[in-house]
């Protein structure tokens, strides 16, 4: 069954969510049967970028409306694609933007969006996290028309995607929406940009998380010690980033950023379900806890069960020597 996919771009690139949905749409059909699409008013480096991935074709979606995003302009042009291309699914990343406009989408169709998806299995079927992530969900498609889908940030590997190698780019083709002004109904402003301060943990391979083990804000270089020894980025549970001793743009789970680095070391947290939430799809854990009976050790596939106060200054000189 084929699959339409819909790219998101980041300053003037293929978002890396965008890719996390590729790799869900893996699961869902092969390359060949996977079309990317790309939306805006000079597409031509978008789609050159989603064609040297593995799909079967590339579809740029072009009008001088597109220039600048519009829920209504969106789902009018992926509403007229997808009557053409009759897909059995359709899979977003997931999303502000996403949730702007897909659930309308969807409607638009008769049908209904599967949000933040976390995983597929045979059916398909598709988990989604129910109460923070305390209950798992599973929802299987019914009806006639298409799938919608959107991939929790996170969930599916973006470096699992793979080009196309030696082979020739996906073939590109141009797919021009009926778009009149007046169907447009928003005025677009400037797009929001975040401080020059913020942080994206979500494209970090290597964290170092602490939480209230670490007692107070003056401890807090014994683990900037270790994330720079590691090359790693800083992050936290809630209570550190609520009592101050840490920006908030550095808190990681249900309420903070999602991530899934190569390496996620978590120091002194327990592992409440709210931080577990953010940080569980990452590619191996270690944990530091004092406590052996540490919810963080369920998820863990190493643990430390130790004082962080001896076990962080040794494993920090025990990394630079292996550095030299």
């Amino acid at each position: 069954m084929s699959v339409l996919l819909v790219l998101e771009q980041s300053g003037g690139k293929v978002s890396r969510l965008s890719w996390e949905a590729l790799a869900a749409a893996h699961r869902l059909a092969p390359a060949q049967e996977i079309t990317a699409v790309v939306i805006g008013a000079e597409t031509d480096a978008l789609a050159a970028e989603a064609a040297a991935k593995s799909v079967g074709k590339v579809v740029r979606v072009e009008h001088p409306l597109l220039k600048t995003y519009t829920a209504d302009g969106y789902s009018k042009a992926l509403h007229q694609l997808i009557q053409g291309q009759s897909p059995g699914q359709i899979v977003f990343p997931h999303t502000y933007q996403v949730r702007d406009y897909a659930p309308a989408l969807a409607c638009r169709m008769g049908q209904v969006l599967i949000g933040d998806v976390t995983g597929i299995a045979d059916g398909p079927v598709f988990m989604r996290q129910l109460l923070q992530g305390r209950l798992n969900g599973s929802y299987r498609h019914s009806g006639n028309g298409p799938c919608f889908v959107s991939v929790q940030a996170g969930a599916f590997r973006a470096d699992s995607v793979e080009t196309q190698g030696n082979a020739a780019p996906a073939p590109i083709e141009l797919f021009t929406p009926a778009l009149d002004a007046a169907q447009i109904r928003t005025v677009p402003s400037e797009p929001f940009r975040e401080s020059a301060q913020t942080v994206d943990l979500g494209s970090a391979q290597r964290i170092v998380s602490v939480g209230r083990g670490i007692k107070g804000a003056e401890n807090l270089p014994l683990i900037e010690a270790l994330a720079g020894a590691l090359g790693a980025e800083l992050a936290a549970s809630r209570p550190i980033c609520d009592n101050g001793w840490m920006p908030m743009e550095r808190q990681v789970g249900s309420s903070g950023q999602t991530v899934a680095p190569k390496l996620y070391l978590a120091v002194g947290i327990s592992g409440a379900i709210q931080h577990l939430v953010g940080m569980k799809g990452s590619q191996c854990i270690v944990a530091i806890n004092k406590d052996p009976d540490a919810p963080i050790f369920e998820v863990a596939d190493y643990g430390i069960a130790g004082d962080l106060f001896e076990v962080v200054p040794a494993l920090t000189e025990a990394v630079k020597a292996a550095k030299q």
